[in-house]
């Protein structure tokens, strides 16, 4: 029996790992024989971003559930590393399983390549070659430490090349696409989300901001502030699910009361996974600065506006869904009134990443 331990910690993780275990007792019970067990890092510890996931999802209830939210990158990495070495030493697994690009993949990745334990990495060779980003160190280190690296797009592989890693090196598709076939059929039977927040389908602009990079500088939220009062000013309606950061940054700044004032801007406590998707899905547009919900508003087949200067999902962007408007608020307003020629995208595969994840295993 092959041991595994996957480590998660935030909200996208939650949902990748989601996917993986269910193809994991898939295949268990046709024989394979696969144990898997996980470190919840308590990265995120708000309800509605951790316990309400594994609720909505029928996620692995964690093994081990640590606590190392809310203190600096340092702070939380370096505890991380320590609980989750204890962990290893005493379990040994086959396999130590990370994803994406947050400060549990990167202490996972480190306390497991230390023992010389195989690193499993999901979602390898993201590159938005902007190293200000937490987020780009930690991909790249766990990248330099994985002995199998599940890429989700050929641009990912030659990312990867560029950097002289070319053993292990696999492009799967992506498992975020696994579950947005899945889950996006439950999230219309289930989520009641459009009728509590009195919403019409394609009435209405859905946005996200938790990135450091716009909520730390006081500059950068303003801006984006001040697109959504003109955007809301002009008519639209704007649904802000608020990420617990970016509520202490609108308070420090002063933004927060003016926002809550005007009529056709709502905010809401975060969300469960499954009204986010049905959000996604029924959005006339999404402005976001989240990679994950990037690729969800393509996936939902809905336009997105990110208030980034780049991006790690370069395809979003090249076939038309995607638009780059960094945070300045004249450039806000453009994208949502520029109207794009749009294709599909090929790389995501057909929604059966989490079993190639398996065979390669």
């Amino acid at each position: 029996m092959k041991r595994i331990i996957t480590i998660v910690g935030a909200r996208p993780q939650f949902v990748k790992a989601a996917m993986l275990s269910r193809a994991i007792s898939m295949r268990n019970k046709q024989g394979l024989c696969f144990e898997e067990r996980l470190i919840h890092t308590g990265q995120h510890y708000d309800e509605n971003m951790s316990r309400v996931f594994f609720k909505e999802m029928g996620i692995l209830k964690p093994t081990w559930q640590l606590h190392c939210g809310n203190h600096t990158h340092g702070a939380m990495t370096g505890q991380m590393l320590i609980d989750i070495e204890k962990i290893l030493i005493s379990n040994r697994p086959d396999y130590v399983l990370v994803y994406g690009d947050t400060n549990s993949t990167l202490a996972g990745a480190l306390a497991a390549s230390k023992l010389h334990v195989p690193v499993v990495h999901v979602e390898a060779g993201l590159r938005s070659f902007n190293k200000a980003m937490p987020e780009e160190t930690n991909r790249i280190l766990t990248d330099h430490m994985s002995s199998l690296l599940c890429c989700p797009t050929q641009t990912a592989v030659h990312n990867l090349r560029r950097e002289n890693i070319t053993e292990g090196v696999y492009h799967v598709g992506d498992i975020m696409y696994d579950a947005a076939l899945l889950f996006g059929k439950v999230a219309d039977r289930q989520s009641t989300i459009l009728q509590t927040l009195e919403l019409s389908p394609k009435r209405f602009l859905l946005c996200t901001v938790h990135r450091a990079e716009n909520t730390d500088d006081q500059n950068r939220l303003c801006q984006i502030a001040q697109a959504l009062a003109e955007i809301a000013e002009q008519g639209e309606k704007i649904v802000i699910p608020l990420h617990p950061r970016t509520r202490i940054y609108l308070e420090k700044y002063n933004l927060l009361t003016a926002l809550q004032q005007l009529p056709n801007i709502r905010f809401t406590e975060p969300l469960g996974f499954l009204d986010m998707v049905m959000l996604e899905r029924n959005a006339q547009t999404i402005l976001t600065d989240s990679g994950g919900v990037q690729k969800e508003a393509y996936f939902h087949k809905t336009p997105c506006i990110t208030l980034r200067e780049e991006t790690e999902w370069t395809e979003t962007v090249e076939s038309g869904w995607n638009q780059l408007a960094g945070f300045h608020a004249e450039n806000i307003i453009k994208c949502l009134s520029t109207s794009m020629e749009r294709k599909e995208i090929q790389e995501y595969g057909d929604g059966d990443t989490a079993q190639r994840i398996i065979d390669l295993l």
